[in-house]
Order: C-alpha cells, then sequence, then structure tokens
C-alpha cells in the first residue's frame, strides 16, 4: 500500500499537570461533555456554553462545571485554554474573542492529545463498535484492578457522561477517525475494532482511511489488537513493522484470541472464547455478532494487560450498555421497538440481525433508517443497496444533516432509490417526515413484531413520539 499523502498533523500541547482554565464551547456534546468532566475531575477550573440546557448540562453543573446557556463573547475573558469542536464554525463569537485576546484556542483533537501526554492511553479506534468496546475494556480493567479513567463517546447507561476519572495510570479513550484525531494522538495501546469506508469528505479514498490506521498503529508503542475476521483491517496485518506487536482477535484458530460462539439468551449472549490456550465463557448481555467480536477485542487488550480472562468476562455480566446501541425503548400494540446508533450500512445489517435473534421476535422486523449528513449520503448512497436484507419492510426517511450544508438533489430518497433499484421486490417505503414514518409504521407493526429504528440523528425520539400516538 502506498504512503498516504501528507496528513498526520500536529497539535499544541497544553501542560494539564498544574491547574488550567479551561473554556469548552458545546460542552454539551457526547465528546465534548465527557472532556469536561475529566478536565474538572482533574482539578482544572472549567467552563462551557452551549446553546440549549439538557440532562447532560446539568449532570456537568452537579460536577461544578460552570455553563453558559447561549453564546457570549465574555466568557472567555480570563481563561487560559479556549477548546472546540468540527462542529463550531470559527465564526463563533467565542472562538473570534479568544483569538482577539490571544488566549490559546485549541480543537478538542488537542485537548485529547494533551490527556494522552500526562496518562498513559489506550486508543479504541476504528469504523464501528469503538463506543462499545471502549465502554466494555473500561469495566474489564476496573475489575482487573487497573482503576482505568476513561472518555467514551456516548453515555453510559446509568452513568450518565462518558467520562470518569480513575485512580490508575491508564485512560481509555474512544478514538475518533473522522476528523483527523486519530492523526494526532500519542497512544500506547491501540484496539482497532473494524476499517470501514466512511468519511470519505475527509479521506477522500478508502486506500486513506486504511492508511490512516495503519500510522496510527504504527505511531502507538505498545499492544495492538487488530480484527483479522474484517477485510479492511487486512493491511494492517500485512504491516511486517507491527507483527510483533499485533494481538490477533478473530474466528480463526490461529488468532491469539478466538471467537468459538455467540448463542442468543433471554437477556443478550452466551458468548465462548479461547484466550490464548484458555477457554472462558461470558454472558454478555448485548445482543448481535458484532458486539461478540467487541467483547472478543476488549478481552484480548485486557488480557495482554494483566487483567485474567475470566475476571474479564465476569465484569461484563452486569454492563448496563451504552446509549443508542440497541437500546429497548418500550412496545407499540405489544410490537417491540428498538433504538439504535447505526447509520452505516454494515452497522445496519449488524443491528437487524440481532433483531432476528431477539427472543422477543416471533413475527417480523421492521427496519426504519434515518440517513446522516448530505455529504456521506452523495458518496455512499448506493452502498446501502444491501443492507436491509433481514428487514421484513423498510421505512426510509429524509437525512438528519448533523451540522452539514445541504446539497441540491440529494436526498434520503437516494438510499430508497438505491435498495428498490437492487431488490424491485422488497417492501420498502419513501417516509419524508417524521408523520410519514409515525402513519406508516403504526399501520403495518402487529404483536410478535420488532421494529428497529436507526440512525444518529433525532429518530432517537421516534420510539416515544410513536407511543404517544393515538390508539397504542
Amino acid at each position: 500500500m502506498k504512503e498516504r499523502s501528507t496528513r498526520r498533523r500536529q497539535e499544541s500541547i497544553t501542560d494539564l499537570k498544574s491547574s488550567r482554565r479551561i473554556h469548552i464551547v458545546g460542552v454539551g456534546g457526547p465528546g465534548m461533555s465527557a472532556i469536561a468532566l475529566l478536565l474538572v475531575e482533574m482539578g482544572h477550573l472549567v467552563t462551557g456554553s452551549d446553546i440549549r440546557e439538557s440532562s447532560v448540562v446539568e449532570q456537568l453543573r452537579l460536577a461544578e462545571v460552570v455553563i453558559t446557556i447561549g453564546h457570549n463573547a465574555n466568557v472567555v475573558h480570563g481563561v487560559d485554554v479556549v477548546v472546540y469542536s468540527t462542529a463550531i464554525e470559527q465564526t463563533n463569537i467565542e472562538l473570534v474573542e479568544a483569538m482577539r485576546l490571544n488566549i490559546v484556542v485549541c480543537h478538542r483533537s488537542a485537548m485529547l492529545a494533551s490527556l494522552c501526554a500526562v496518562i498513559p492511553t489506550i486508543g479504541v479506534a476504528g469504523t464501528h463498535g469503538k463506543t462499545t468496546t471502549s465502554a466494555l475494556l473500561t469495566a474489564m480493567l476496573s475489575a482487573g484492578g487497573l482503576s482505568p479513567s476513561s472518555i467514551i463517546g456516548a453515555a453510559v447507561n446509568g452513568s450518565g457522561v462518558g467520562a470518569h476519572l480513575g485512580q490508575g495510570q491508564l485512560l481509555v479513550l474512544e478514538a475518533d477517525e473522522s476528523d483527523g484525531t486519530l492523526d494526532v494522538l500519542g497512544l500506547e495501546h491501540l484496539i482497532i475494532t473494524n476499517v470501514d469506508v466512511d468519511h470519505l469528505d475527509y479521506f477522500g479514498t478508502f486506500e486513506n482511511i486504511q492508511l490512516c490506521f495503519i500510522e496510527s498503529a504504527m505511531n502507538s508503542r505498545g499492544h495492538l489488537v487488530v480484527n483479522t475476521s474484517d477485510l479492511g483491517s487486512q493491511p494492517l496485518l500485512a504491516e511486517s513493522s507491527l507483527s510483533s506487536r499485533v494481538v490477533r482477535c478473530g474466528t480463526a484458530p490461529s488468532d491469539d484470541v478466538q471467537l468459538l460462539s455467540a448463542n442468543p439468551t433471554e437477556s443478550g449472549m452466551k458468548v465462548t472464547l479461547r484466550v490464548g490456550d484458555v477457554q472462558v465463557a461470558c454472558d454478555l448481555p448485548l445482543r448481535g455478532v458484532h458486539n461478540a467480536m467487541n467483547l472478543a477485542q476488549a478481552v484480548a487488550m485486557a488480557w495482554r494487560l494483566g487483567i485474567d480472562p475470566n475476571i474479564a468476562c465476569t465484569a461484563v455480566e452486569s454492563f448496563s450498555g451504552v446509549a443508542r446501541r440497541f437500546t429497548e425503548r418500550g412496545t407499540f400494540r405489544n410490537a417491540l421497538l428498538v433504538d439504535d446508533y447505526a447509520h452505516l450500512p454494515a452497522e445496519i445489517s449488524a443491528a437487524i440481525a440481532a433483531v432476528r435473534s431477539h427472543p422477543r421476535r416471533t413475527q417480523r422486523v421492521l427496519a426504519v433508517f434515518q440517513p446522516n449528513r448530505y455529504h456521506r449520503i452523495a458518496a455512499m448512497s448506493q452502498s446501502y443497496a444491501d443492507c436491509f436484507k433481514g428487514a421484513d419492510h423498510v421505512v426510509i426517511t429524509d437525512i438528519y444533516a448533523s451540522g452539514t450544508t445541504p446539497i441540491e438533489g440529494v436526498t434520503g430518497k437516494l438510499v430508497f432509490d438505491a435498495l428498490v433499484g437492487a431488490h424491485p421486490k422488497v417492501s420498502a417505503v419513501w417516509a419524508p417526515t417524521r408523520q410519514n414514518i409515525i402513519d406508516e409504521v403504526a399501520a403495518w407493526l402487529q404483536p410478535g413484531d420488532v421494529c428497529i429504528s436507526m440512525g444518529c440523528g433525532d429518530i432517537e425520539t421516534f420510539p416515544d413520539d410513536l407511543m404517544k400516538t393515538v390508539g397504542n
């Protein structure tokens, strides 16, 4: 594989060994709130701003993060550093004021790199499964007595904001490649869950995505867990300079950690693994073979860090899961409603497969999908043609922008057209509005069915909207 064009960048590191006054713009977001909580627990004086109140904002306030609702230039006066994310425009008045005052202004990736500089960090990277794998690994290391700190890009059920300051000398960090964050992190150890097509607006080609992960692996220093069953990860495994550090994890007898079986149970799955020469069984309260592989990779890293595999497996038996990852939200006319963050083709296929194995499903599967980001759908709409195969009926709605600019002619109907074009006999409808979705699903669902609504936008509220429907 040829060398990637220069994309890796250097970030200015903030010295976090002494107390700093840090302001975070957009502090209520899942990634930024986690940074804020960890920084304040480390003893830094943290302020933030956001455009609305939320349960996350309230949790941060309880942790003594001072938060302003609305953006105001005055809130950056007297701070040492202002942190922003890719979602924040450079014209934001707080950023403009900070730059006018010559206050250090840094992207969230720079603050994460600063954290990596003071705490040896295990990065959990990959296209799919980062959040769940990070949370599983944190639970395992905690049970093994390592007391890690953690930054996870979504709320952990029962804990709220996905961050925690441990007493030990490790940080578990969900490492996002989408905007170059992964490029700048100084990681001790690294899990790469899988490598798939996404974020082509940033990378341009799938080859560049693969090269990003190879470079990050080369820039890590310790254990490197790689999914041997993933086609996109094969160039990583072929890189001779990494071979001595790779922990092979997959379904092959030659793997260091082998996934032997994953059988559905009433509460999740019974997963059997071979870890080195030891066979262990895990009662995992999650569903889907993809989550069994997430478990296997977390066990692989925990094992290499000295945690007994049996302790690692026991630690996840009470795992409460991560928000919006196959979350059962209620019922509608005795049909189960499931909400999931899945928004890429492989994730959708995996989520639907998990529904089909659910013991509550005695009849049909209904899949509702909200596409995300205009540039993603412009580049990838055809790749969604085959990912709904396990569903008996499919409802496609319009695109959730996630801050991206509309592109003329790009709507969710491109996904619908790709599906119907590839499978003319498929049972599917185009339902561009929320009310269209509610009407279609309410008319179709019967007792024993399972409806899974998927996407990383406001489709999250769909189960609640449906359950409020008259006649439920």
